[in-house]
């Protein structure tokens, strides 16, 4: 299915859809993008984008935007919640040349996405909430308003809550992880450097790095609970049951939660990697086809991948079914390796027993002094990989 002249509709306008749409365009395709929301935007979040997402924004032709919108990370630090002490860090220094990492609030790689997809040629169309997709050799999106779409390929880029993904799996509802974040975005009170810190405690973490010129510092706390009752981004918490919460953090951590207002909350839900992500004439993207945990800083760089990959396999396939069978064949693995590298790092960060942790944090600052390049390297199947290279 080479995509010259293709008509593609892309459900979602978040950072995965957006990129695809880049992608299928600059490739020739006839490309709108329907929005459930009435604008285009991200608000209150910042994100990792690592070398491995940071390759598709350079192939994109985004690259010398991308590096004013965002913060170059100088390193990754592994800390102890009580004293806020430095267990070990990930010198990021230590990558290997031409592999950068950074630190971005969402809005801002939101905004540049969108303003490329628009003077590329891209429809961008708000208020337009699908409520089902039929797939086939013109498949179909049915719109709240009652109206329907007729194209000839959909990709759902709807995220957790995806249209999409039911109409090739059936429907599930996402199950509830047993964890709870809280999410803000404060000034730099504390002279935060240009690097992530993850303050680890039993059954909590709280993760902290700058945003906009080190203007400000995005935090994500994370605890456990038993149950949770609402499930989104849109949760307002309330600031002092996180203080509360979180309270018995020492080094910066006292102060920057001081400085926090109104942050939000949610459950950490989940589905299964899905089982199907294409039919005829439909494609699962992102978090549509496999939702992760922010443990890995990974969601918005699998987006990316996806989204060039998929393209790169439609356009260099006149079969549009072996395309997309390409497409989940090269996809799959790598991102069922990143979600249980994830969970694991979840159940690193919040280890209980004293005795565990207290060698596991011992074994983690030795390696961090005899070999920190090691200690790097062993992500080189993360951050090394370039799905633009092929």
């Amino acid at each position: 299915m080479a995509l010259t002249g293709r008509h593609i509709t892309i459900l979602g306008g978040g950072i995965g859809g957006l990129a695809a749409a880049l992608a299928m365009r600059a490739r020739g395709a006839d490309v709108s993008i329907l929005e459930q929301a009435d604008a285009i935007r991200e608000v209150g979040a910042g994100i990792q984008v690592s070398p491995n997402g940071l390759r598709v924004i350079e192939a994109l032709g985004l690259a010398d935007r991308f590096a004013l919108a965002s913060v170059r990370a100088q390193a990754v630090s592994l800390r102890d919640y009580a004293q806020g002490r430095d267990i070990t860090s990930l010198d990021l220094g230590l990558l290997p040349k031409g592999q950068d990492y950074r630190f971005v609030h969402r809005a801002d790689l939101i905004d540049l996405l969108a303003d490329a997809a628009r003077a590329s040629g891209v429809q961008i169309r708000l208020l337009q909430q699908a409520t089902e997709v039929r797939p086939g050799t013109r498949p179909q999106v049915r719109l709240a308003t009652g109206c329907c779409i007729e194209t000839e390929l959909v990709v759902g880029a709807d995220g957790l809550h995806s249209v999409v993904r039911p109409a090739l799996n059936g429907k599930a509802e996402p199950f509830f992880t047993g964890q709870v974040a809280w999410r803000a975005i404060v000034p730099n009170v504390v002279g935060h450097p240009a690097e992530a810190r993850v303050h680890m405690a039993p059954g909590r973490h709280l993760v902290s790095y700058p945003l906009r010129d080190e203007s400000c510092v995005n935090l994500v706390a994370v605890e456990e609970r038993d149950v949770w009752t609402a499930e989104g981004w849109s949760q307002t918490g309330d600031a002092d049951e996180l203080r509360a919460t979180f309270g018995d953090f020492g080094g910066d951590c006292a102060a920057l939660l001081k400085a926090v207002a109104h942050p939000g909350v949610w459950g950490l839900f989940r589905h299964p990697v899905a089982p199907v992500w294409h039919a005829q004439g439909v494609a699962l993207l992102g978090d549509a086809a496999h939702p992760t945990l922010p443990f890995l800083a990974q969601g918005a760089n699998m987006a990316l991948e996806d989204a060039w990959v998929l393209t790169a396999c439609l356009d260099q396939d006149d079969d549009p079914f072996a395309a997309l069978k390409r497409y989940q064949a090269l996809r799959r693995d790598r991102v069922v390796r990143v979600i249980k590298t994830a969970n694991g790092n979840a159940r690193k960060y919040h280890l209980r027993n004293p005795l565990v942790r207290s060698i596991a944090h011992a074994g983690l600052s030795v390696l961090g002094r005899a070999a920190p390049v090691r200690m790097l390297r062993q992500f080189d199947w993360l951050y090394g990989h370039d799905v633009t290279a092929s």
